[in-house]
């Protein structure tokens, strides 16, 4: 394949040499994989996967030492030995990979290759939430001292209409990508282990030049959503910025995997907020201290009755004489009312039914009637800013994937948990096409790759 060419106008997805764990040399491919960095609940899931083998994927992605500078410097000493030692070691020749996640009824392919950047304004990469400059300092200083691509983005497209449980000899049908990964699947794999969640992942590399011809075609007018990776897309922005001499060089192009979702949709997940410095009983006054300002009700039962109850009334329309959740869901196809669970007090608490004439005060005007409407967005305008007085800061919140895990540290500090209903993925999709990027941290997609199973060098071409 020519990578040197006039970018097209749509995704242009190249070979590579992968990095890869030597299995020889670890105790075994599950034990050095983790979660991508911002998953891993730290510090708890940092030190189980330390312990996991000397060698997990997390010492490079989640360095730790006693300053930024030097856990970037221990990564790339640490990837440098382990590069000489041969735990790591490059393919043989450039290759895209095809990636498979599967658990039960849930399986979802992919490839994995080194994408050429774009900035949202070009329209080929769409990003649908906005990011912290201060995260993407630390993962573009990471990644300056690694040279190294550690952990591929999780981007959608939409392929040709076919479902993952259609018969398996409609393949031969297809062209183009989808098709070029549904062969590849039925080879034998690079690699298959199955990690501690109950995922098991296989790898194959795709080598052949007339299918390496077939992808390039087929993405060349395609245009990807990010689903996970917002930060270290805006890192690989940022880095490509400073590398203006080498505008076809390896610094023009970052480590993603693209899923067809027509052929393999993906799920949406909320992602909570834990609020470190405000106890559950604090975040309930201040709402009593604007009377009307939500509903709030205790909700007996257990977790996943909670949940289920968040999301009856995140889903339930609205009704005469009730909040309009900023007045945009009705006939929109969008939320109408905006709903909340608190935890860590050993109990839970819905806050749903916001006062429309407090949103109208507190929500700014300047963005869509969606964007309004979105949960995330009433949370962190009218809650976190106008009522609790709360700065988006790491001191005050973190952002948590895991349900039962925010609420578990919420009662062991005595901080709050915020619980959040997902948003669908035609919500998340529109709004990117308008170019109007949600409150960060507002979707969790999956299932998400697992980090460590191929890497891509930056010093390697």
């Amino acid at each position: 394949m020519n990578t040197t060419g006039p970018a097209p106008k749509g995704l242009r997805l190249i070979p590579f040499r992968g990095l890869r764990y030597v299995p020889e040399r670890v105790g075994s491919l599950a034990a050095v994989t983790s979660p991508p960095y911002d998953v891993v609940v730290r510090p708890d899931g940092l030190h189980h996967l330390e312990s996991a083998d000397p060698h997990n994927i997390v010492r490079l992605i989640l360095p730790q030492a006693a300053t930024p500078a030097d856990r970037h410097r221990q990564a790339a000493s640490t990837l440098r030995r382990w590069l000489a030692e041969g735990v790591l070691a490059p393919d043989p020749e450039p290759a895209l990979y095809v990636y498979e996640q599967r658990r039960g009824d849930l399986l979802q392919r992919g490839v994995i290759g080194a994408l050429a950047l774009s900035t949202p304004a070009e329209g080929v990469v769409l990003p649908h939430e906005d990011v912290m400059p201060d995260i993407v300092e630390d993962r573009a200083a990471l990644m300056r001292a690694t040279a190294t691509n550690l952990e591929p983005l999780l981007l959608t497209y939409r392929g040709q209409d076919g479902s993952a449980d259609s018969p398996a000899d409609t393949t031969a049908a297809r062209t183009g990508t989808t098709a070029v990964v549904e062969r590849t699947a039925l080879r034998e794999p690079l690699l298959s282990t199955t990690t501690e969640d109950g995922f098991c992942h296989r790898l194959w590399s795709v080598t052949d030049p007339a299918e390496l011809a077939e992808i390039e075609s087929d993405l060349a007018d395609r245009q990807a959503l990010i689903a996970d990776g917002h930060h270290r897309w805006a890192t690989y922005l940022r880095l490509r910025e400073e590398h203006p001499a080498s505008a076809a060089g390896p610094w023009a192009y970052g480590l993603v995997l693209l899923v067809d979702t027509a052929r393999h949709p993906l799920q949406v997940r909320a992602i909570h907020r834990l609020l470190h410095r405000m106890p559950v009983a604090d975040a309930l006054a201040a709402l009593e201290a604007v009377p009307g300002s939500f509903r709030v009700r205790t909700v007996e039962g257990t977790l996943p009755e909670a949940v289920e109850a968040l999301s009856d009334a995140a889903n339930a329309g609205t009704e005469a004489g009730e909040g309009a959740g900023c007045g945009a869901g009705a006939g929109a196809g969008f939320p109408a009312n905006n709903a909340f669970l608190l935890a860590g007090d050993g109990r839970f608490h819905l806050i749903d039914r916001p006062d429309a004439a407090l949103l109208a005060r507190t929500v700014p005007t300047d963005r869509p009637a969606e964007w309004r409407a979105l949960d995330a967005t009433v949370l962190h305008s009218t809650l976190l800013d106008h009522i609790w007085k709360i700065p988006d800061t790491p001191e005050h919140i973190s952002y948590i994937h895991d349900t039962e895990a925010a609420v578990e540290q919420a009662e062991r500090h005595g901080s709050t948990a915020v619980l959040l209903h997902p948003v669908r993925e035609e919500v998340v999709r529109e709004l990117a096409r308008q170019a109007v990027t949600m409150p960060r941290k507002s979707t969790s997609f999956g299932p998400k790759p697992a980090t460590g199973l191929v890497l891509r060098s930056l010093a390697d071409g």
